[in-house]
């Protein structure tokens, strides 16, 4: 009997060690931010909204980029991923349609918004379904994080969404390793990172049409996209974003800039702009979403 349990446990042993992972094998960790205008195949706003024509059309194919680019990290090994909703009421995704091993934050009522959930813990990040800053010509449904915002500069360097999230991945030291979203927003992001992945999925006719392709072509450059980011991850780079940070905004009426000179440090620019100095990155986009979002008359 001692040697029949002797004989047991080393089967038990033997099952163990084959599902444990080997020693150095330690699971990337990716974060994932997922708009909607920049997706493929959406192609006109309603697309984007709850109430409009073929979102249920849009949410899928969101979900099916994600799920996508979530397949190709997990071929190259092992890896946490934390996928967090950013557009609009940020329930868009058709979370139990998403790969069983990732994480999912949904709801729009978070201080970080799409970045919510990112720390130094994170080996990568990466931006799916994104679109070009505000007033920009040629972009797809371009704006920056609401209509009420006309222009967002950070340090002095005009940012839009993409751009805003990359500062903040920097300041925590994490590498922004593979952006997608329409032609003009993969060359205003090249800007802010360059060398960065991106992958252009369709291209804006005007502010409000594009010119897609078909999903299934959209998903193998996704799938070549992340392949490469990966691929390049060791040597990864991010700006670098330490120390104060001074943040200027733009707006479209100078009501919401009366209003935000309540907030200690606020200063007035001009008719329609404020400008704060904050003591870092977290305090910058904390702010910056309380005076789109939260502040209004």
């Amino acid at each position: 009997m001692k040697y029949l349990n002797t004989i047991r446990f080393g089967c038990v042993l033997v099952l163990l060690m084959a599902v444990a992972p080997a020693p150095g094998s330690a699971q990337t960790r990716v974060f994932i931010s997922v708009d909607m205008e920049g997706i493929g195949g959406v192609g006109t706003s309603a697309m984007t909204s709850s109430s409009g024509k073929d979102y249920a059309l849009g949410r899928q194919l969101m979900t099916d980029e994600v799920n996508t680019v979530v397949e190709a990290i997990l071929a190259h090994g092992p890896a946490e991923i934390l996928v967090n909703d950013s557009h609009g009421d940020m329930r868009n995704l058709l979370h139990t349609q998403l790969d069983p091993s990732v994480e999912y934050i949904q709801g729009n009522i978070k201080p970080l918004g799409m970045v919510q959930g990112l720390d130094a813990s994170f080996d990568a990040v990466i931006f799916l379904g994104y679109h070009a800053r505000a007033g920009t010509e040629g972009g797809f449904l371009a704006h920056t994080g609401s209509g009420s915002v006309k222009g967002l500069w950070l340090n002095g360097t005009e940012v839009g969404e993409g751009g805003l999230n990359a500062f903040f991945a920097a300041s925590l030291g994490v590498p922004v390793i593979l952006a997608t979203g329409d032609r003009v927003f993969t060359e205003q992001i090249q800007e802010i990172l360059p060398g960065v992945t991106t992958v252009a999925v369709k291209e804006a006719v005007g502010a409000q049409v594009a010119q897609l392709v078909h999903p299934e072509v959209v998903r193998e450059r996704l799938r070549a996209g992340t392949d490469a980011a990966l691929a390049g991850l060791a040597d990864a780079r991010h700006r670098e974003v330490s120390g104060p940070v001074t943040v200027r905004m733009r707006f479209a009426t100078t009501t919401r800039a009366d209003i935000l000179q309540a907030i200690p440090g606020m200063t007035r620019v001009d008719g329609v702009t404020v400008e704060i100095e904050t003591e870092n990155m977290d305090r910058a986009y904390r702010v910056i979403r309380l005076m789109y979002k939260y502040v209004s008359w």
